[in-house]
């Protein structure tokens, strides 16, 4: 039977399906189904409602964890047990995140967003009792379990922040979801000051510590089953997300190939294991140099500053203050390659003195105080526009949540491998100097890379714009 027999509605039915079998996900022209207009969705269906749920799980999740780790390597004395830990738990991470697209397919985003918090109060309460009874065994064994889940909670949070929310508000939803998850660490490091604000040598934190965090993290599970899968959210111009469950494991496997391939894809890799590498170096850094109720302080302020730099960075490349979002997306990246050449500069300068003279800063000593605790901030406003930049460009990629469990997986798969390494070569130990002029020598690597990506992210959301224009022309003329 020729198509010219098959009824028009059919065909299109059939070749529908037949792009779903093969792609996972539909095109931006086919993809969504529109619902009214004048019936407003309950709040509970709407994106922002979305966001806040994965924001809220990141608070108690990934937000408590870093709120740990913002102490200077979970607050421990010796960073070496920490940091082996932490590299231990990434290497299990980089596994899962590649898992996510495979155990998302069968399970779906709520609980696969669920699921993959337990491992966090385990992370904790390894802490606590190596804190408290010196035990080591539990330390690794709360990272283990960390890893195995946390891979899950990180591909599948990046799928949702990028993918649910509609394209003009990307940037700012981003912005949301990370200002939860450094609420985590506001609320940590302000609670870890109160207890150890008085602590001004060199040291462990008090493991009463350990209490709230362990608290907070185990309410994640719980937050993470209010999520709806996306088939079920509905977007402010009233269309429906699609992103079909029950694909085969090799269409998936096919589907992974096909983005692992892709220009943008390999033109964000540096920027990406950028990233994950040199997350071992500011909490070590923190550990060597200051003391205990400093490192609480640089907790508490790291998160506050990191939030307002992914509002800055999520703003600027949302905000109408140019017509042209290329303009608005190279300039905001110049912005970020600007702050981190200097920073990282800035930081070797530092840390050669400070292998020399071995300083124990304390805020009591304002001088000496002020250059060290400086850099640190620094690096974590360069971070924090980083990180969200990295997202707002795979989030522009695609409209399809099918595609952004992909993207987030394969990224944050490579951010973890990243970080695995980094953590596991502080844990050797190795000399920071050599570690920060490591990350120095990453980014001027990562940044032509991060520049020509920006420019592809540019051209595919432009493509994608011209593509829902071309439907809603079609639909008119229907």
């Amino acid at each position: 039977m020729s198509n010219s027999d098959i009824p028009a509605g059919k065909l299109e039915s059939a070749k529908i399906k037949d792009e779903e079998l093969y792609t996972g996900s539909r095109s931006p022209a086919i993809s969504e189904q529109t619902h009214p207009s004048h019936i407003k969705p309950p709040f509970f269906r709407t994106t922002l409602f979305q966001i806040l749920v994965v924001g809220i799980c990141a608070f108690c999740a990934p937000g408590i964890w870093s709120a740990m780790n913002g102490l200077g390597v979970g607050g421990s004395q010796s960073p070496d047990l920490v940091n082996a830990a932490n590299a231990l738990l990434y290497a299990f991470m980089t596994v899962t995140c590649f898992a996510g697209p495979w155990v998302t397919n069968i399970i779906g985003f709520k609980y696969t967003l669920a699921i993959g918090s337990l491992g966090y109060p385990l992370y904790a309460a390894g802490l606590y009792v190596n804190n408290r009874f010196g035990s080591t065994w539990f330390v690794y064994f709360g990272a283990t379990a960390c890893g195995i889940s946390a891979g899950l909670f990180w591909s599948v949070e990046g799928a949702i922040a990028t993918g649910y929310p509609e394209s003009h508000k990307r940037g700012r939803y981003i912005a949301t979801w990370f200002t939860f998850r450094n609420f985590g660490n506001i609320i940590g490091g302000a609670v870890s000051l109160g207890i150890n604000h008085k602590i001004n040598h060199k040291g462990k934190v008090g493991y009463q510590t350990y209490w709230g965090f362990i608290a907070i993290q185990c309410l994640g599970f719980f937050f993470g089953l209010l999520l709806s899968n996306p088939d079920r959210v509905i977007r402010d111009d009233g269309t429906r997300i699609n992103a079909p469950r029950g694909i085969k494991w090799r269409t998936e496997a096919r589907e992974m190939w096909r983005l692992v391939r892709s220009k943008s894809i390999l033109l964000l890799v540096p920027l990406f294991w950028y990233f994950g590498w040199i997350q071992a170096y500011p909490g070590t850094y923190l550990a060597t140099y200051f003391t205990v109720r400093s490192r609480a302080l640089g907790s508490f302020l790291s998160a506050i500053v990191g939030t307002l730099a992914t509002w800055l960075g999520g703003s600027l490349v949302d905000l109408p203050w140019h017509k042209s979002r290329q303009v608005r997306a190279v300039t905001t990246f110049a912005l970020i390659a600007a702050l981190n050449s200097a920073t990282w500069i800035w930081a070797v300068y530092i840390q050669n003195e400070y292998r020399h003279t071995l300083p124990v800063l304390d805020w009591g000593k304002q001088k000496a105080f002020g250059r060290g605790f400086g850099v640190y901030m620094f690096e974590r406003i360069s971070l924090g526009m980083v990180e969200n930049y990295i997202y707002w460009c795979i989030g522009n990629l695609s409209d399809s949540p099918g595609d952004q469990i992909r993207y987030s997986s394969l990224l944050r798969g490579i951010e973890t491998a990243g970080v695995a390494v980094g953590f596991g070569v502080q844990a050797v130990p190795t000399k920071l100097i050599i570690t920060a002029s490591i990350n120095c020598g990453l980014w001027f690597f990562a940044l032509p890379f991060s520049y020509y990506a920006t420019l592809q992210v540019v051209r595919k959301f432009n493509k994608l714009d011209q593509e829902r224009k071309d439907a809603s022309d079609r639909a008119v003329e229907t």
